[in-house]
């Protein structure tokens, strides 16, 4: 079992965390770009943006408490919860498992599609899966929770209902070890069989969730790396056994320090991608001090790209040509500010997407799809946050074939270039305007459809388009996403503002 977590969960993370520090250039006060002539520098997988819903958000259990919930409410614990009489409420909220068959849920999920779902997170790695539909009431000695058959059904039925391809990690608690303290594969194979059984497909996975903090993570007392490497490599002959299709991902981490090194040596060359998870920071619940007034400043923005950084070096030293997966990320960890949940860190949202297509990133899994303060919905309402609204259109305007905008990220204004989403030689820009106080400007020389993100407030909860605010209608209808019009001419972003550009007749080469 799991130890005991609160202040020392906080003080282990923070150890883990990198440290940031970035230069910005002065800006150009009016630069040109022309869309038709932008290179080509990549691409990304057509579902480079996913999500998370957490292991636990589908068993039941605790997970981190909203800033919203009140003072000192009790909640039911469940006998054989997760650290049941020792769980911290002040940091941590029962949930009852979620409803993947809400329609509302289903709805905004699939409007995102094709996506990743990963199910997964600190709570899978001791979470029992039950050998038959009668799961027992109780996690057996050595697990922290249980995953029932028709929780897993209700996965797959989700993952086939929004087209979203299934990513999980496998449990490595103690529960799953033999005598010796070895990983057995039991539990993986009836988790694998099973999902064929009802239909269903895993598409990828990582061995375990963050095998560089396993003294949170429910690994055995004093886990190491070299036992880590032991039991990945039984893990692996195991899969080419039992799924040979399965993408392994490795090694998960979330660090930069000798730990990933000593991951990656021992496996790099077997997996099918380098994964990594990346926060900006903790967030408040776990003694982090992320504010507002920076969440727009380059060296706050910047903080993914050097995790990547790192992460690339190491996967060019033990796995040349593999690509690289972010498979987990979101404001800061421990669910994220009360802030996560505005508009203020939407601007990170779109940013890191931006940073990291650029970059040669793969995937992209945001933690989590509805779950605590930095959900793209509201856990309890399902609706849209901020960060949902940018993530589709995101979605519906930025192609998987990556452009150079030829502009380097410069004070107050991003510009990101991408093939726009299903018009031949049609191109997209996301330009955000970090700068809280002045305009900025481009001089575009083609004619363009608008989308502009803005708030009364950055720290308010709706956000409007292009003057409107965005909202579902009575049925639960997304509203219609309409550019404006604009035309060719030096173009002005309003300050602290994210706008979106479809420039269909941009004629550019590399997107026909």
């Amino acid at each position: 079992m799991r130890p005991p977590v609160g202040a020392w969960l906080c003080s282990l993370l923070t150890s883990a965390w990198l440290s940031a520090t970035a230069a910005g250039d002065a800006p150009d006060p009016v630069s040109t770009l022309t869309p038709s002539s932008l290179p080509r520098i990549g691409s990304v997988d057509v579902r480079f943006q996913s999500y998370n819903i957490e292991m636990v958000e589908v068993t039941g259990g605790w997970f981190w408490k909203p800033y919203r919930s009140e003072p000192g409410t009790a909640y039911a614990r469940p006998p054989g919860s997760l650290n049941d009489s020792k769980q911290d409420t002040r940091l941590f909220q029962y949930r009852p498992p979620i409803d993947l068959g809400n329609s509302r849920l289903r709805k905004l999920a699939a409007a995102l599609a094709p996506a990743y779902l990963r199910v997964s997170g600190t709570w899978a790695n001791s979470t029992y899966f039950a050998t038959s539909d009668d799961a027992p009431s109780a996690p057996p000695m050595g697990f922290g929770g249980i995953l029932t058959h028709q929780q897993w059904r209700d996965v797959v039925d989700f993952s086939h209902a929004v087209d979203a391809s299934i990513i999980t990690s496998f449990a490595i608690s103690a529960g799953v070890r033999d005598a010796a303290g070895v990983w057995t594969s039991d539990q993986a194979r009836r988790l694998l069989d099973f999902t064929t059984a009802v239909g269903g497909h895993i598409a990828a996975a990582e061995f375990m969730n963050e095998p560089d903090l396993p003294a949170i993570g429910g690994a055995p007392t004093r886990y190491s790396a070299a036992q880590y490497a032991r039991d990945l490599q039984i893990f692996l002959a195991f899969i080419k056994q039992a799924d040979p299709g399965l993408q392994i991902l490795g090694p998960g981490t979330i660090g930069a320090d000798a730990i990933p090194v000593e991951l990656l040596a021992s496996a790099g060359s077997a997996l099918a991608a380098v994964s990594f998870h990346s926060y900006g920071g903790l967030s408040k619940r776990c003694q982090g001090g992320v504010t507002p007034e920076a969440a727009l400043s380059e060296e706050w923005l910047s903080r993914s790209q050097r995790a990547l950084d790192y992460y690339v070096r190491l996967r060019d030293r033990f796995a040349p040509g593999k690509p690289i997966w972010l498979t987990e990320t979101a404001q800061a960890a421990c669910g994220g500010d009360a802030w996560a949940a505005s508009f203020l860190d939407t601007f990170r949202y779109l940013d890191q997407l931006g940073r990291m297509a650029k970059s040669g990133v793969q995937i992209v899994i945001h933690n989590t799809l509805a779950a605590s303060d930095y959900g793209l919905l509201d856990e309890i309402t399902l609706l849209p946050r901020p960060n949902y609204w940018g993530a589709l259109l995101w979605r519906q305007l930025m192609g998987t074939t990556v452009l150079d905008a030829g502009l380097p990220n410069r004070s107050g204004l991003h510009v990101y270039a991408h093939c726009l989403r299903g018009i031949s030689g049609g191109v997209a820009l996301l330009v955000i305007n970090t700068d809280r106080d002045a305009p900025h400007a481009l001089r575009l020389p083609s004619a363009s459809l608008r989308y502009r993100l803005d708030a009364d407030r950055l720290t308010d909860q709706q956000v409007r388009l292009n003057g409107t605010a965005l909202a579902l209608d009575a049925g639960d209808e997304l509203p219609p996403i309409t550019g404006l019009p604009t035309a060719a001419d030096e173009l002005t972003f309003q300050p602290a503002s994210i706008t979106f550009l479809a420039i269909a007749a941009a004629g550019n080469e590399s997107c026909r």
